[in-house]
């Protein structure tokens, strides 16, 4: 087993001609090869040691997906620094808090305005070196600002991979924060690289795919499943240019696998009943192409099905999966609950769906479906290397070489998450049956959106409260693709009440925003059944209440 992370890149340098990368870049896609990847690493090398940066400094970097976000990971990894990704759509008080909490060296950013914004009295006492990716001179007036142009040397000679143990940090990743202040949970190389080695045993993902990245970089399921492990591969990936063009990326890059979040494929579900929605003809071969190809793919096709399914799926699904590049073998789903329905979909299409199951605190995957063994209602089985058991309370427990060292600067809540025995305490509720998890649901209030995104509704509530005409709130979206707000008050204007209540968010991330408000006048009481003696909400009993306009609202389609 390989020691530093950027050893998956090393490998690679005896091949300098091997394509491992393409982005858009201007107005066309770029191909980028070892060789040229090697001499960005190098002079990102060269430009840390001239800046002083030691064994076990910190280098953050808010950057969006692409070529230089690789280049400065495995040049800082190659050193023996320590990687604080942050994200770039995050507010800028969220990011200067986990900068001002790693307490990095240098700092590594986008935008000239996020740097400015960063800069601002108030956010950071002490700001560290920034390095600007884009940005005119004019935007980089402040002290401590220097473009990438006038960073990176011409040239920085041979790329420098220390050997490191296994417990060498390699970064801090911080946690959502959303019961509380973000944790930066530290994972060291040899956490990472068991991950990944674990990932590549099950054999999902191969050299000669071409993987297409979706998710940020920041998130741990992206970077472990969508970066090391196609770099360890020799795979090549390619980068979206974000979910706006996410249809035509797929559709002209044509990847062979992706990683993905449930809200991908809610979009193109919902794009594909648009096209149907006209045709009472095409719906009903829809459904004869997703019912019988999911009898097909389980294994319980009468001959009938296996009969009809090559032809429907030649004239249903093929120009639908065309749309998708006419490649895609498979899509590994994780984040947050896949809605069997979608699974079930395209599975009967022809697209194996499988959902996978992680944290952070676990580099990030712990289980994962295969293709040919697949229970979409499951997260199927642990990674190779990987133990779980269930504990007192159904809680998942996990232990593996891939669980990390701890958080940042908070060994208490290190002692919470990490047991005497080695086992991590994930705080989700699960089974196991037939050797693959089940999840249940979270001991804790947390609503998961289908992105992925996390948030505590409790505390999102105590802030819409702020604003006295709302009596009472709730939040709705567990699985949803975004925030509806359940509100007792005495006004009917649910498209104003929206906006007041998202007045009250702007210290919060950008997606925590309420897109649609459900009034009623009538309060929510002991008497009616829906709070206890000490007015706690009995959130399930106010869900059954209003579950047919909820209903409503997210059948109206996603936006």
């Amino acid at each position: 087993m390989t020691g530093n992370i950027a050893d998956f890149f090393g490998q690679h340098l005896a091949q300098p001609g091997r394509v491992l990368y393409r982005q858009f870049a201007g107005d066309a896609w770029r191909d980028v090869a070892a060789g040229e990847l090697a001499r960005d690493i190098a002079r990102w090398q060269a430009a840390f040691r001239r800046e002083g940066l030691a064994p076990g400094d910190r280098v953050a970097l808010c950057v969006r997906n692409g070529v230089n976000w690789v280049a400065i990971d495995l040049a800082a990894l190659g050193m023996e620094l320590v990687v604080v990704p942050l994200y770039v759509d995050d507010t800028v008080g969220n990011v200067a808090w986990c900068v001002a909490d790693a307490a990095p060296r240098l700092l590594v950013v986008e935008t000239a305005r996020l740097a400015a914004g960063l800069a601002r009295p108030g956010f950071l006492a002490d700001p560290p070196p920034t390095v600007v990716l884009r940005g005119d001179a004019g935007e980089l007036a402040g002290a401590g600002m220097t473009p990438l142009e006038r960073f990176l040397p011409a040239a920085g000679g041979e790329v420098e991979i220390r050997a490191v143990s296994a417990g060498t940090l390699a970064t801090i990743c911080y946690t959502s924060g959303t019961a509380g202040r973000p944790k930066g949970v530290m994972l060291s190389h040899g956490n990472i690289v068991a991950n990944v080695t674990s990932c590549r045993e099950t054999g999902m993902a191969r050299p000669d795919d071409r993987f297409l990245s979706l998710l940020p970089l920041s998130h741990m399921f992206e970077r472990t499943g969508g970066y090391y492990l196609p770099l360890a591969l020799g795979a090549q990936v390619v980068f979206a240019r974000g979910i706006a063009h996410v249809a035509d990326d797929l559709a002209t890059q044509a990847p062979t696998i992706v990683f993905a979040v449930p809200r991908i494929f809610e979009r193109l579900k919902a794009r594909i009943d648009k096209a149907l929605a006209a045709s009472p003809a095409k719906r009903a071969l829809f459904r004869a192409c997703v019912t019988r190809g999911w009898r097909v793919a389980c294994g319980e096709a009468s001959l009938l099905d296996r009969a009809l399914v090559p032809a429907l799926r030649a004239v249903v699904a093929k120009p639908i999966l065309g749309r998708l590049g006419g490649r895609l073998r498979l899509a590994v789903v994780g984040g947050a609950a896949l809605d069997p329905v979608l699974a079930r979909t395209f599975i009967g299409l022809g697209l194996p769906v499988v959902q996978g199951y992680g944290t952070t605190e676990a580099s990030p995957v712990i289980s994962v479906n295969a293709e040919a063994d697949n229970d979409p209602e499951s997260v199927g089985p642990p990674l190779p290397g990987v133990e779980v058991r269930i504990a007192e309370g159904d809680e998942l427990l996990v232990r593996g070489a891939n669980v990390m060292a701890g958080y940042w600067r908070n060994p208490e809540a290190t002692r919470a998450a990490i047991d005497g025995d080695g086992w991590l305490h994930t705080g989700d509720l699960a089974s196991l049956r037939g050797g693959r998890i089940y999840i249940r649901g979270r001991m804790k209030d947390i609503l998961v959106l289908s992105s992925g995104e996390k948030l505590s509704p409790h505390d999102v509530e105590l802030a819409i409260l702020r604003d006295p005409v709302f009596e009472q709130v709730m939040l709705v979206g567990e699985g949803r693709a975004f925030l509806v707000l359940l509100a007792v008050t005495r006004e009917t204007d649910e498209a104003a009440l929206a906006r007041r209540a998202n007045d009250q968010l702007t210290s919060h991330p950008r997606w925590i925003r309420v897109r649609r408000v459900i009034a009623t006048p009538e309060p929510w009481s002991v008497e009616s059944g829906l709070a206890t003696p000490t007015l706690k909400l009995k959130r399930p009993r106010v869900l059954d209440l209003f579950k047919d306009r909820i209903d409503a609202v997210y059948d109206g389609g996603f936006s």
